[in-house]
């Protein structure tokens, strides 16, 4: 009952395409089929053992093993080249490729005879150079299988590579790795089972040529005879081997099928990262916490000391006892993108005492789609801030090298680091989701960056577990990523980072994954981190409390323009952005000034102000959500502003409550109210209101 209950939930295929498909099927089968009825099972042993046979089945073996080391050579770098880099000619070298997958073989072995052949183009240089004749040798064998297996590794390796993340090989490049060290420690390993696909696929496609080898390569016993080639002469003589002989190849390849279990161009498994843990804003409810902090920030700079205020620029931040002892090390002139590799011979506290001596400040001019100038003092923590696509990311991947839209003219402690690669800028980099090395454990993520550096295997773990101890996941050393949760991972990341004593530290929202309580107590701890730290650090994020918390400026972008620079108190007093204002939770109205002196809006309607404005002058008029005041009747008296319209939303902001009104022919206002107001004016979803604004309660901002 239960098997006819499964089967009658399941789609039916209709007869139209049913029928043919189990044709096909049919098809492939009865070959095989064939083989399999045809062959003398009693005289299998002995056909195979023949001394024919098994002196075909060395030479294949040895043919297809020398076809796969070459194609794993040749192919490899090649693939990367398709998946990786943009060149002309890209399309017709991808085309080369496949070529061979279905050019007729004996097309192939003409090809290669016309090619390598003793008469062919490089031939007669090859035998009077390396005295190396292809033809009618076992090389020759190898070349003809090498150029019919190949595109199978290329296309399967091409496929893995072009799903991997570029995010784990550009981390690894701002950890001080070079090139081919990323390719060998990150890329390599990733893309594991793709390459393993390819390369089987590879091996049984080699060890099954025929045409190619026979024509180019020619049929000499003990040189050139492979299994399929032995095949082909014991048709004429021996039938009945050559079937057995068939069977021992076909095993071979429906061995090689069912171990890929259709995996054909590899899993790719490395090529997503999971993050646990929601994605967590600052939520509504900071908002009122967050200009009481900045108001206190502006009246007290002392303030910053506090474990709620953010860190000076002084590099004398508070933080756990445990950030006291850096291990960080200092850098050479010499080559401005690796550290001194002395440090393996150094105690952590001289690495401490010195990394506290150093300084690097930040000096960078951008050009492309990021037009600006930022300069910063060394212990500086710049909130970089914006809407999407104003070129925050962009920002951060000009200073690492990493992107064709923008480029900066970068000086990091007076040395010009900009037209140095990746690896060599001392610049790291904490990417969203930490982009931590799936195929590495903690403890080996976070050394990373110094065996790049070429410390010692085992100071390097030592320097690495002290990181991990400090950010208090040191008990998660053992650990790969995909057994940490989302607040641990972006420890784990960021202690890799600190690690590798990058002169300038990138972190592109770290925190954005973590749940409330996770991302307080990590900023906490990246607040005490950050203000011992002797280089800039350009921090991004959508969330106003990491903004307060973390940094000592704010750089508002706009595509890809500096909209300003400045305190977090002074963004905060008069923000020049509406993306902003709105962000900090006010209200942020764009206008014109008219020849009365009132706003004309860009939303519809007019604003009276009590500063005077030149007429035309372009300005953001900014009104903080409690100075927006609601009634039920049109009010009498003081508001000069006084529009009519209707209740949207009503949010609980802490003890109070944030009111959404679409006015009429207006832009739409927030409102901070008390809950009391809310029950004694009937404030709900549908109810009429006037939203009235003293004219003196309004800021107006250049834009």
């Amino acid at each position: 009952m239960t098997r006819t209950r499964n089967l009658a939930g399941r789609p039916r295929a209709p007869l139209a395409l049913g029928v043919p498909a189990v044709l096909a099927v049919a098809f492939l089968l009865v070959p095989l089929l064939g083989i399999l009825v045809r062959t003398e099972w009693g005289e299998l042993g002995a056909h195979l053992g023949s001394e024919g046979v098994t002196e075909a089945v060395k030479l294949s073996l040895l043919v297809s093993g020398g076809a796969l080391s070459l194609s794993l050579l040749l192919g490899v770098p090649l693939a990367w080249l398709l998946a990786r880099i943009d060149f002309p000619g890209k399309a017709l070298v991808r085309s080369l490729v496949l070529l061979p997958m279905v050019l007729p073989p004996t097309v192939g072995g003409v090809a290669l005879l016309l090619g390598f052949g003793r008469r062919g183009l490089l031939g007669p240089w090859l035998e009077d150079t390396f005295g190396v004749v292809l033809p009618f040798h076992t090389s020759g064998a190898v070349v003809a299988a090498t150029f019919v297996a190949m595109p199978f590794l290329v296309i399967s390796l091409e496929g893995t590579l072009a799903g991997l993340r570029p995010a784990y090989e550009e981390t690894a490049a701002s950890l001080g790795a070079s090139p081919v060290r990323v390719f060998f420690t990150v890329t390599l390993p990733l893309v594991a089972p793709g390459l393993a696909a390819g390369a089987a696929l590879t091996w049984a496609r080699a060890l099954g040529e025929f045409g190619a080898t026979i024509t180019f390569a020619g049929n000499l016993p003990g040189t050139t005879q492979t299994l399929p080639l032995k095949v082909y002469l014991l048709l004429q003589d021996q039938p009945e081997a050559a079937t057995s002989v068939s069977l021992l190849l076909l095993v071979i390849a429906m061995a090689v099928l069912f171990s890929l279990r259709g995996r054909w161009a590899g899993s790719g498994a490395a090529g997503a990262s999971r993050t646990r843990g929601g994605r967590a804003g600052g939520g509504a409810g900071s908002l009122s916490r967050l200009r009481d902090r900045w108001a206190r920030r502006a009246e007290d700079p002392e303030a910053a000391t506090s474990p709620e205020t953010p860190h000076t620029g002084t590099g004398t931040g508070t933080g756990t006892p445990e950030a006291s002892a850096s291990p960080e090390r200092p850098q050479t002139d010499a080559d401005p993108g690796r550290p001194d590799a002395t440090v393996a011979r150094t105690s952590p506290s001289a690495v401490a005492a010195a990394v506290d001596a150093e300084r690097w400040d930040l000096r960078a001019r951008f050009g492309g789609f990021t037009r600006l100038t930022l300069d910063a003092a060394a212990g500086t923590t710049v909130a970089v801030v914006g809407p999407n696509g104003a070129g925050k990311t962009t920002l951060l991947r000009a200073l690492l090298g990493l992107t064709p839209r923008a480029h900066a003219d970068l000086a990091l402690g007076g040395i010009e680091v900009g037209a140095l690669p990746p690896h060599r800028r001392g610049v790291a980099w904490v990417p969203q989701d930490g982009a931590l090395f799936p195929h590495l454990s903690a403890l080996a993520n976070t050394a990373y960056g110094l065996r790049a550096a070429g410390v010692r295997r085992g100071e390097a773990r030592r320097l690495a577990r002290g990181w991990l101890e400090r950010l208090e996941v040191g008990h998660l050393a053992h650990r790969r990523p995909a057994q940490l949760s989302g607040g641990q991972a972006g420890r784990v990341a960021l202690a890799r980072a600190l690690a590798a004593r990058p002169r300038l530290l990138l972190l592109d929202e770290p925190l954005a994954a973590l749940d409330q309580t996770t991302r307080a107590h990590v900023r906490h701890t990246l607040r005490g981190h950050l203000g011992r730290f002797g280089g800039v650090c350009l921090l991004v994020t959508h969330d106003p409390v990491e903004a307060v918390s973390l940094a000592d400026r704010v750089l508002v972008l706009e595509d890809g323009r500096a909209v300003q620079d400045a305190s977090p108190a002074e963004v905060a007093r008069r923000p020049r952005s509406p993306w902003v204002a709105r962000m900090l939770g006010r209200n942020a109205l764009a206008g014109t000034a008219a020849r009365d002196g009132s706003l004309a809006l860009e939303g519809g309607g007019s604003l009276v102000v009590a500063d005077p404005v030149a007429e035309g002058a372009r300005v953001l008029a900014v009104i903080a959500p409690e100075a927006v005041a609601l009634h039920r009747e049109r009010p009498q008296g003081s508001p000069r502003n006084v529009w009519a319209g209707t209740v949207r939303e009503v949010t609980a902001v802490g003890s109070r409550m944030r009111v959404l009104v679409a006015c009429t022919g207006r832009p739409d206002l927030v409102a901070e109210v008390t809950a009391d107001a809310v029950a004694e004016l009937g404030l709900e979803d549908g109810a009429a209101v006037f939203a009235g604004m003293k004219a003196t309660e309004i800021t107006l901002v250049e834009r």
